[in-house]
């Protein structure tokens, strides 16, 4: 049956399309000129020029930031965060999703420990607290005080339990009929058909650990093992940077402090652009359409 577009459902298609078209002209546009500023010349964009082309296009401040140790330090020290953190995160995830899945019959705690966890979404102890914890912990100064204080994030938490309540009882209640016990029945038929929404709270994991700047300036003594975030958060508030560290007037001519930070920010952001198209394509993906035969 092909449905009938009215003069009114046309105009709202057609809204719809206008404003998110906009909307998403809006979410690219500072990211372009950053880019554009980034291969601009320093005059150019110290004089205010550039907008969303690069003017007097020049490679000077991505050289200048490549040759940088302290930036790739904070890159190594990020890759560690996400690697680390993307496993102890996910694993957790979903050891904690699948018994809280549960109806109240077959696991008489669960509302007790749905809230315990939801209360920790809602209250904290505070930072100085938080601080002490890692501190007598002997965490400070390593990428695990990054890591396991967010080991169990619970709004994704959240998400995939309610993604396990949708899959079809028909399935784990055949599985335990051949013999299989809870934690065969979580990873070859749980896991695998959740992989939607795995996909999007992998997204969702590496984004936090990738973007993530304040912990890192508090849990890290050392400038040295400053994740990526946290060092670029130091470059972009400093308000004399490129003066303080370029040796030769030929350099300052090169590049500005405006070149020289548009340039570090896009490639701060390159490999989540790079990362998300091949997880996008689950999001909306069916999940376990003709899986279960009447």
């Amino acid at each position: 049956m092909v449905e009938r577009l009215t003069l009114s459902r046309r105009l709202f298609v057609g809204f719809n399309y206008v404003f998110l078209t906009l909307l998403g002209v809006l979410c690219i546009l500072p990211l372009v000129h950053v880019l554009a500023v980034s291969f601009s010349s320093s005059s150019a964009a110290s004089a205010g020029y550039v907008k969303l082309w690069p003017v007097d296009f020049t490679l000077e401040s991505y050289k200048y930031v490549l040759g940088k140790e302290e930036f790739f330090q904070s890159i190594l020290m990020t890759l560690k965060r996400v690697a680390a953190g993307l496993i102890i995160n996910m694993v957790l995830t979903v050891l904690v999703a699948y018994p809280l899945s549960k109806e109240v019959q077959k696991f008489r705690g669960r509302t007790i420990y749905a809230w315990v966890f939801v209360f920790t979404m809602l209250f904290n102890g505070g930072l100085i607290p938080l601080y002490m914890t890692v501190k007598y912990t002997g965490m400070l100064d390593s990428v695990w005080a990054l890591v396991l204080p967010q080991a169990v994030p619970i709004f994704n938490m959240i998400l995939l339990l309610n993604f396990f309540r949708g899959l079809p009882k028909e399935l784990e209640e055949a599985a335990f009929m051949d013999g299989a016990g809870h934690w065969t029945t979580l990873w070859k038929i749980f896991v695998p058909l959740s992989a939607p929404a795995l996909a999007t709270i992998t997204m969702f994991t590496m984004v936090f650990h990738w973007n993530s700047w304040f912990d890192g300036l508090i849990f890290m003594n050392s400038p040295d093992n400053y994740p990526l975030q946290s060092y670029l958060q130091t470059v972009v508030i400093q308000q004399n940077f490129t003066s303080a560290s370029l040796e030769t007037i030929a350099e300052l001519q090169k590049i500005s402090d405006r070149t020289f930070k548009s340039a570090q920010i896009f490639l701060g952001s390159l490999p989540i652009l790079l990362v998300y198209p091949f997880l996008q394509r689950f999001f909306l993906k069916g999940i376990v359409l003709g899986s279960v035969k009447e």
